[in-house]
């Protein structure tokens, strides 16, 4: 099998690249098609569900919370309809996706480096999923309370478009989503020997800097308890990070021994 891969040419990767795409696509426009038959769920029950009273978030904290959404564009409820099906279906299909990414990079890596990388990959569609959930149930509800409630002037009441909501949606939830990918990026360049623990652990009064900084940016809120709920996370993701490092060097200290 080794042999094999070691004559594929650059036109067999090219070709292996092509069907990857092809199996990518195909997949992706499947659950597209097939989610967008399910709107009232994926509205009423998942996107628009942070807006009213009976959230989980605003049960748990007791807080009297619901928010009124109005439409101001003729095309934009179709659009939107459109828009987050097909990133919910990019959200449901990412182990897959994560998989044929491994399945076309694998046989670029030395056996050391697979069994590192293939570790680190295993763990991205999880993380991934927890970023999204975080986002979803804790950070996103906590700045839509906050932006509802903030006026300038008594005078000046608020409304918010449904494009205003969903575009807040998609950038909080999708930035814990992507910024939960952090361990799974130490991990590979620890296994490659581009950054150790005791890079991540002389850093750390700087990172924890750099968390309150990123925590502020996402909620705007200045609260305490806000700015808390989402410093924590971020910073236990760090501390896992060096743990998910440590790890690895371990592992490649083993294999060169």
């Amino acid at each position: 099998m080794a042999d094999q891969e070691k004559e594929m040419t650059f036109w067999d990767h090219l070709e292996d690249l092509r069907k990857s795409i092809f199996r990518i696509v195909a997949v992706l426009l499947c659950a597209t098609v097939g989610l967008f038959f399910f709107k009232d769920f994926l509205f009423d029950d998942v996107i628009l569900a942070p807006a009213g009273k009976d959230f989980f978030l605003y049960r748990l904290l007791g807080a009297d919370f619901s928010l009124s959404l109005v439409n101001i564009d003729v095309s934009a409820q179709f659009l939107i309809h459109m828009k987050m099906t097909f990133v919910c279906a990019l959200a449901v299909t990412l182990p897959y996706l994560v998989y044929e990414i491994w399945r076309f990079i694998a046989p670029a890596l030395y056996e050391k480096e697979k069994k590192a990388v293939r570790g680190a990959f295993s763990f991205a569609s999880l993380l991934f999923y927890i970023g999204l959930a975080v986002g979803y149930f804790i950070i996103f509800p906590l700045m839509l309370n906050f932006f509802a409630g903030y006026q300038v002037s008594p005078d000046v009441a608020n409304t918010f478009s449904l494009s205003s909501y969903i575009s807040m949606f998609m950038s909080t939830v999708l930035i814990f989503g992507i910024v939960f990918e952090f361990p799974t990026v130490v991990a590979v360049l620890s296994a490659l020997g581009i950054i150790s623990k005791e890079t991540l652990r002389t850093y750390r009064r700087h990172a924890v800097c750099i968390v309150v900084i990123l925590a502020a940016l996402i909620t705007p809120s200045g609260d305490p308890f806000s700015l808390l709920v989402c410093t924590v996370p971020l910073y236990l993701l760090f501390e896992f990070s060096i743990l998910i490092c440590k790890g690895e060097n371990k592992i490649l200290k083993n294999d060169s021994l």
